[in-house]
């Protein structure tokens, strides 16, 4: 069993401590030490302080070294950190050793990236005014960085957050989800085994959530970084201080387009990965596939196949495929969805079952109303819904019909369907004969609308961190007739 303390620098907290269960069994698999609201408080002012006195801002190089020892720890642990991220967030096996894989190449990211940061000159001796001079700008860090992460990556989640701001140089304060905390917690400890000075990242639990809002609202942070539910993230955003800068990643309802030439083989069990894969806790999840209606029936047949013949059960089983939803109260939300669906005319081709208290079995819609909950929510559950459509306007004019607008896919041989798709589609990405939930971590990655503000991806983070500053140099000898 995993136990870890606050890891606050210096700090002494008498909050109690925070139980953490897995996903799968609900026995308990670690323990947390929660931050008190004196911890938080020394948090805050342990990184202003920090970052106020850039004498002890830590060199470009430092930062390199100590991201390529994170990464060698990393790689040597892969087996023993995907086990501790299924054991808490239940993602089979299979794919958190994925997720570790991408930690270590976010990391990575993060190295090629921060060499690459760099500023420009800006034309002068263009008037009067600006003759001879020179200007130019460098990158600087933002400063304090505070990040709320949510429970359905729990490692890599924490690497998009804490990582870039390791690499750029700002002192970054984490709050990991509070189910998921232990990935997170392992990580931090692997940037200090490597040579982070503990008060460039700090981690903790709150028992309290009052103490989470006192880390987002204080003053002296620069930037926010939040991932989960709207609803959390939009109300935090209200309450940030003045001149706060901030990313916001929360859900969708991705929507997908079956043109009736599609490459089904190829379609089919992209849809069935980005459906079920994590048990659709995927905030980009396959949710509602419009199909032409010559050709959807034959979908719906060949996803029930594929979605029947997936094994539910422990993340820790090698073979298992789709685990369990985060908390009890998830399948039981996820099965009164489905039964309201199909008693307002869905009809349930398969699934629709819980699997003992912690698991559902993954469920196929057929032409659930458009006004239905698992039509215009987002289900984050095993749920996929297929509707027919007559042309392709109308599958536009659905697919759109939703408050989100994140990722969206079409599968089409048609190249004027497919530009059609990325111009009419109401999202930021537009995945063509791929699933909605493909992603690399160097790609832009954010919502709008519900969906989220700002942009991920680890590039488009760093770049977020950085300010850019400009010297100005006036000297003679850069009049040109000097």
């Amino acid at each position: 069993m995993k136990k870890f303390n606050v890891l606050i620098k210096d700090a002494i907290t008498s909050d109690g401590e925070l139980i953490v269960y897995s996903a799968f069994d609900e026995k308990e698999i670690g323990r947390v030490i929660a931050a008190d609201a004196i911890a938080v408080e020394k948090a805050l002012q342990t990184a202003s302080d920090l970052f106020k006195d850039r004498r002890r801002w830590l060199p470009t190089e430092k930062r390199i070294s100590i991201l390529r020892k994170v990464a060698e720890t990393m790689i040597k642990e892969k087996e023993e950190l995907a086990r501790l991220a299924a054991s808490e967030g239940g993602k089979p096996l299979i794919d958190s050793l994925v997720e570790v894989q991408r930690g270590i190449e976010g990391i990575e990211c993060c190295i090629e990236t921060i060499k690459g940061s760099i500023g420009r000159e800006i034309p002068m001796n263009l008037n009067a005014a600006s003759n001879g001079k020179l200007a130019f700008t460098s990158k600087e860090p933002i400063g304090v960085v505070a990040a709320i992460s949510a429970f359905n990556h729990p490692l890599n989640l924490i690497v998009h957050q804490v990582a870039p701001a390791v690499a750029v140089g700002c002192p970054v304060i984490i709050k990991p989800a509070g189910d998921t905390p232990l990935s997170c917690m392992r990580f931090v400890q692997i940037l200090h085994e490597s040579g982070l000075p503990e008060e460039w990242c700090q981690a903790f639990v709150v028992s309290n959530l009052e103490n989470a809002t006192k880390l987002v609202t204080d003053s002296r942070i620069s930037y926010f970084s939040f991932i989960g539910s709207g609803k959390v993230g939009w109300h935090l955003k209200s309450q940030l201080a003045p001149g706060v800068h901030c990313a916001l990643e929360h859900g969708g309802a991705a929507p997908v387009i079956i043109d009736a030439s599609a490459d089904l083989d190829l379609a089919i069990p992209k849809l069935v990965k980005g459906g079920y894969y994590h048990a659709g806790q995927v905030c980009v999840s396959v949710q509602r596939v419009y199909v032409h209606e010559s050709i959807a029936e034959e979908v719906a047949k060949r996803i029930k196949e594929k979605a029947i013949l997936l094994k539910v059960g422990d993340p820790l089983d090698g073979t298992t495929e789709v685990g369990p939803l985060i908390r009890r109260k998830e399948v039981e939300r996820i099965d009164g969805w489905i039964r309201e669906a199909v008693a307002e005319g869905a009809i349930l081709l398969t699934g629709g079952n819980k699997i003992g208290e912690t698991c559902y079995e993954p469920t196929l819609l057929f032409n659930p109303s458009d006004s239905s909950k698992v039509s215009q929510l987002e289900i984050f559950g095993p749920v996929i819904n297929i509707y027919s459509y007559k042309n392709i306007e109308e599958a536009f004019d659905r697919a759109n019909a939703v408050p989100y607008s994140f990722q969206a896919a079409v599968f089409t041989k048609d190249i004027d369907i497919a530009m059609r798709a990325y111009r009419r589609l109401k999202a930021r990405a537009v995945m063509i004969n791929e699933h909605t939930a493909f992603r690399v971590d160097w790609m832009p990655f954010g919502g709008q609308e519900h969906s989220g503000l700002g942009t991920g991806g680890i590039p488009y983070t760093i770049s977020d961190l950085h300010v850019e500053k400009m010297m100005v140099i006036a000297s003679s000898g850069l009049v040109s007739n000097s």
